[in-house]
This record gives structure tokens, C-alpha cells and sequence, in this order.
């Protein structure tokens, strides 16, 4: 399953077609858990926020969102850099999800209630690469601080 969704995300097609939701979803939790290693402690505390992340974009349980997890934590081990690998997602998902998908990025980042500012350079960075404007990204990343009960200091 894995190594034909890298070959469909990383095929040098210059028109490629839009992901079908379950790989498109596995694309974005690659991004996650991506987010999640970039401090270098990938931990249980954000392995279970991605999953509940996926379980409740799609109405997954959480078994399936793991083994989504668990397809992604190899696809984002396998994939190029963030740039190609943010652009290939990039083509491949709706606009309208863009703004979701940074927002489930922010709720990575402070599963584990510690900020990182390796995260959260990698988050600006990825948001940027799929055209959502700082201020979108900055007021999703209030939003999640807030329903995560988590106040800035």
C-alpha cells in the first residue's frame, strides 16, 4: 500500500490527479507525524492526537486511524524533503482542507503541551508552501491553543 502511495505522491507527473481521500488522508498524517519528529521526540502523547486527528476528519475509528498512522510514519520516513514533499500534497488536496490541515498540524504540536519552536518553524513553513496566509494559520493556531485549554506564556 505504502510504496504505491509514494509512487502516486512522487511520480513526476506535471498534471497529477487529485488524491483519493484514504491516500490524500495518509499524505496529511504524513505531514503530522512529520511535525511530531521535527524536535526529535516523536511521543506516544502525539501519536495518539494524530490519530484522534484522523479518526475524527473522516469518521475513522481509532484502530483504522492508527494503521493510517502507521502507514504514514513510513511514507514521511521515505518521503524527500519538506518542500517537494509539502507541494506534492500541495497539488493533490482542496483548498478549502488547506486551512484544516495546518490546524491538525498546530493540535500535533501541543499534544505533548510543550512548545517547540522546531515545530513550529516547520508548521509556518508548511503553511506557507500551501498557500495559507500567516494570519489564517496564526488565528487556527489560537483557536487550537484554545480548545486545548492551553494558554501562551
Amino acid at each position: 500500500m505504502f510504496r504505491n502511495l509514494l509512487n502516486r505522491l512522487f511520480n513526476d507527473d506535471p498534471h497529477p490527479e487529485p488524491l483519493a481521500s484514504p491516500d490524500a488522508e495518509v499524505a496529511i498524517a504524513a505531514l503530522l507525524v512529520r511535525v511530531a519528529r521535527s524536535d526529535d521526540h516523536y511521543e506516544q502523547a502525539e501519536r495518539q492526537r494524530i490519530d484522534q486527528i484522523l479518526a475524527r476528519r473522516r469518521g475513522l475509528t481509532l484502530e483504522e486511524a492508527a494503521e493510517r498512522r502507521t502507514a504514514a510514519e513510513m511514507i514521511e520516513a521515505e518521503a524527500p524533503d519538506t518542500v517537494r514533499f509539502t507541494r506534492q500534497v500541495k497539488e493533490r488536496i482542496a483548498l478549502d482542507d488547506r486551512v484544516d490541515v495546518i490546524g491538525s498540524m498546530w493540535e500535533t504540536a501541543y499534544a505533548d503541551t510543550e512548545r517547540a519552536s522546531d515545530e513550529e518553524t516547520l508548521i509556518r513553513l508548511v503553511a506557507g508552501l500551501l498557500g495559507v496566509p500567516d494570519r489564517d494559520s496564526a488565528l487556527v493556531r489560537q483557536k487550537v491553543l484554545q480548545d486545548m485549554g492551553i494558554t501562551e506564556g
